[in-house]
């Protein structure tokens, strides 16, 4: 890496960290504790799938009903996990704090042979069995319409996307900061010099010996730190974390199937709810994966506490509570490929959105640099 490009990133990592302030305009916004009201008019009606005790263990998971079972134990690993306050109570930055100048720099010099790799699948644009609202290619090819949020469309999330019992991420109130118009907090554009760090690729399914995970399949920590093992490679503060489930390999070999919300025997691979303390304990700034990241259904999980948490409690925690930057439905199997054949699992990561003021999230082609 020439000294001239890593003046560049040293460039972007200044302006990044500079976002914090320049972005709140003069605007005050009240910001609260987590004094979490017992009940939320937001609450979702979602049913948690009913395994049996074999059904659990024979889809994966350690034991039956190892997640949280009541709101209360929820929360309690939430403010255990917490970065509210961490980097002042007016923060709208979250974990992108945790992309340093210095961690730029050290990404940067992780490329070698100058290979890069888009993680981005290519959009759907058709309707199919996981995608009901594909995007639409109109006026020559110079408009495109299309609604981001999805399990298919490869997007990221901005941190105003998801609250839990009304407040954002660092104790912003929903009613001040979200409406009709967007966000006025923690949107899209505060990304807009882009998502430059070190990417560890977390090949689940290289792993177990498998093509693929089979829908419904828990992703633990213990995965991860087996990986780790593995490989050589170990996730540290500011990186990204790609899980790759093979979602795409098992999509062209069977179709399209539904993801969210799960039919019987469908849904999504993915991460436990557990997973988000592991997040915390090694300061991941960027949590990716192939699908829509939590693992469909959350049997694991009690329906009380899915209802305040949209079905999605991997969400809930890494973007509220840590305030992370979350990316659904990411390609890796050109990268998976890649790294198996030059036998290197960590590289530079290189992603930007569009500048959309208010926006929750948007499309997102991240590229793998090796």
């Amino acid at each position: 890496m020439t000294r001239r490009v890593l003046a560049i990133l040293g460039a972007v990592a200044i302006a990044v960290g500079a976002l914090a302030v320049s972005d709140m305009r003069g605007q005050q916004f009240e910001t609260v504790g987590m004094d979490f009201p017992a009940d939320w008019p937001g609450r979702m009606n979602i049913d948690s799938a009913t395994y049996s005790d074999e059904e659990f263990l024979k889809r994966g998971f350690k034991k039956p009903h190892d997640g949280y079972q009541t709101v209360a134990e929820y929360e309690k690993v939430f403010r255990q996990i917490s970065n509210w306050g961490r980097w002042g109570k007016n923060d709208q930055m979250g974990t992108l704090n945790l992309i340093t100048d210095e961690k730029r720099r050290q990404a940067a010099a992780l490329v070698k042979s100058g290979i890069a790799v888009s993680m981005a699948h290519t959009v759907v644009q058709e309707v199919t069995a996981d995608m009901q609202t594909p995007f639409k290619l109109e006026g020559g090819g110079s408009r495109f319409t299309y609604g981001f949020h999805s399990t298919t469309q490869s997007h990221l999330d901005a941190v105003c996307q998801f609250d839990y019992k009304g407040r954002l991420y660092n104790g912003f109130l929903i009613k001040d900061t979200k409406g009709p118009d967007g966000c006025k907090v923690q949107d899209v554009d505060m990304m807009k010099d882009g998502l430059i760090t070190r990417g560890v690729l977390m090949d689940i399914p290289r792993l177990k010996g498998l093509p693929y995970l089979e829908p419904g399949t828990p992703v633990y920590a213990s995965d991860f730190e087996a990986w780790e093992k593995k490989t050589g490679v170990k996730v540290g503060p500011g990186d990204a974390i790609l899980l790759r489930t093979g979602r795409w390999a098992r999509r062209a070999e069977k179709g399209p199937w539904q993801l969210y919300p799960a039919p019987p025997g469908e849904g999504e691979a993915g991460y436990h709810a557990t997973t988000p303390i592991w997040f915390k304990q090694r300061d991941v700034a960027i949590v990716a994966a192939d699908v829509s990241n939590d693992v469909t259904p959350h049997a694991e999980v009690k329906p009380e506490v899915l209802a305040y948490t949209r079905g999605m409690p991997v969400h809930s925690l890494a973007i509220v509570a840590l305030g992370a930057i979350v990316v659904d439905a990411l390609d890796f199997e050109a990268v998976a490929d890649t790294a198996a054949r030059l036998n290197r699992y960590e590289f530079l990561v290189v992603g930007a959105p569009p500048r959309v003021t208010g926006a929750t999230g948007s499309l997102i082609n991240m590229v793998a640099v090796f």
